[in-house]
Parts: C-alpha cells; structure tokens; sequence
C-alpha cells in the first residue's frame, strides 16, 4: 500500500486562540477543542480529501457561539487546527496501528476505545459518511509529532486554566463546547429533535444540582435538552473531572441546525438569538456557581 510520509512545520501553526483567559469571574472555563479549520497545508497536500469534506467533522462556530459568556468573565481556549488532523478529544493512546506503515507493534492490532476501531481515535482515518481520509499508510513518526506538538500543547494550556481556576475559587467547572449533525438528533423516535445535550457520563462529571441549572435555563429558552442523548461525555470529560478536587466537567453538544446551514458552512440568522440564549444561560449557571462557593 502507498507510503503517506510528510513533515510540517509547526512553526508556522497557531494551535490555539484563548480568551479572557486572565479575567476569571466565574469559576468556569471553557474549552471548544472541534471548532479549528486552519488546516497544514502539508495535510491538505496529502489528504484525499477536499477541504469541503474535511470540515464534515467541524464544530462550526461553536468558539463564536459561547464568546460573549467568555468576554463576561469565562476563560476559553479554542482549538485553531481541525480534529481531522488530529483530535484532542481521545486520549492519545487511541492509536489504530492499522493506520501505519511503521508502527512499533504488529499490525492489525487496533488497540483502543469503539471510537478508535471505527476510525474516529486521536487519528481519524475517516470523516461522516466513511470517506477514509488517507488513500495510503501513514508514518508513526509523524503522527507523534502531531501529539507533541498540537495536542500536548493544547492539554498543557487547558490544565493550567483549570488549575488556576480552582486556585481562585476552590472549584472549577469545564464545559466542553460541541455541537451535534442534525441528523443524529433526528434519529431518535421522537417527533421533535434534540437542540441540546448535556452530557454528564450519568452524573459522574457533573452532579445533578450543577447541570440541572443549565438544564433549566436553556429549556426557558424553549428549547428540547436532554441529559446524556445521544452523547454521554467523551475523554475531555472523562479525563479532568477529579471531584476530590472540586473540579467537574460537562460537556455540551449543539444542534447545528439551531444556528447554521451544515450544507455550505454558513451562520444562519438565528445565530445571534441562540448565542445569546447560550450565553446567558452559561452566565446564568455561573453566578449561581459562584454563590454556591460563598
């Protein structure tokens, strides 16, 4: 099979763009780890792909989406490279080893989560309807220089942010910004589809008395939410929620419908109104946040 061996150059690549992030109001951060489209050109060169495609696995807009709750007093961090170059929501061990055509243990070994065996690990092989993104093996060594030097990066960033939130207030809420392709909220049997999901691994991230609130504040919005429908968390989630420590997780996934055409990339003109229902309702959960902590 082709061998896909390139190198880029890192140098060049803006991994992240944070807000507010000296102005902590709130004991919440956020972090939007999908909405990155800045693409290496040295991917793109390799990919099968357009970049129409690519961007199928996007969360469009959601970074846009919860600003102006970051500008009221919630440090952000978003990511700028796009997961369908590498995902900083596997953990980094969710490697296919199929996916290379140097990889230090035997072939055919796909190690991992579901996620990773489908090809959706820290490497994705495909992106929606299984379009392989790769029409070759690629190299390991490479790979690892993606984790060194894009994931790493933005983990080392969003622990500190969530460290020195808890320094500042005892306690820290992470909300992992997402958002869902209508058409997995229309799968289910109901006739209405789901606008919002808060996904709280079953209440182990999150306790209920936390995520009810937000639960509350969107559903005023007349919105449909569910708990854990259709996702329940995923590693971000899982990964730093340390209740010990006070420090707890959700993560929220979008409609896009709600605020986008997902045909052509664009914002609808309902985007304002549901960004301001988002963020009043992230604001809304973090001044009683806060009053909970007094």
């Amino acid at each position: 099979m082709k061998k896909i061996d390139f190198k880029v150059d890192y140098s060049k690549l803006k991994i992240f763009t944070e807000y507010n992030t000296k102005d902590f109001t709130y004991p919440v951060v956020l972090s939007s780890p999908h909405s990155g489209h800045d693409f290496p050109p040295e991917f793109l060169a390799n990919s099968s792909l357009s970049v129409e495609e690519l961007r199928m696995s996007e969360d469009c807009f959601v970074d846009e989406l919860v600003r102006a709750a970051s500008d009221a007093g919630m440090p952000m961090i978003s990511m700028n490279i796009p997961r369908t170059f590498i995902d900083v929501n596997r953990d980094k061990i969710e490697i296919d080893d199929t996916m290379y055509f140097n990889h230090p243990l035997p072939q055919n070994n796909v190690g991992g989560s579901r996620r990773c065996r489908v090809g959706l690990g820290v490497i994705h092989r495909i992106v929606a309807q299984n379009k392989n993104i790769y029409d070759g093996l690629l190299s390991y060594d490479e790979v690892q220089e993606r984790i060194k030097n894009v994931y790493d990066v933005y983990h080392k960033k969003l622990k500190q942010l969530v460290d020195r939130c808890v320094k500042k207030f005892g306690f820290c809420l992470l909300v992992d910004c997402h958002s869902m392709p209508s058409k997995i909220c229309r799968i289910m049997t109901e006739e209405r589809p789901v606008e919002f999901c808060l996904c709280t691994l079953f209440d182990e991230s999150c306790p209920p008395r936390i995520s009810s609130h937000l639960y509350t504040a969107l559903e005023k919005g007349g919105y449909r939410v569910e708990y854990n429908r259709p996702y329940a968390g995923a590693y971000i989630t899982f990964n730093y929620c340390q209740p010990r420590k006070n420090i707890f997780t959700l993560q929220l996934e979008i409609n896009r419908r709600l605020y986008m055409d997902e045909n052509v990339y664009k914002k609808t003109d309902d985007f304002q109104k549901v960004s301001e229902n988002v963020c009043d309702s992230l604001i809304s959960l973090g001044k009683f946040l806060l009053d909970s902590q007094k």
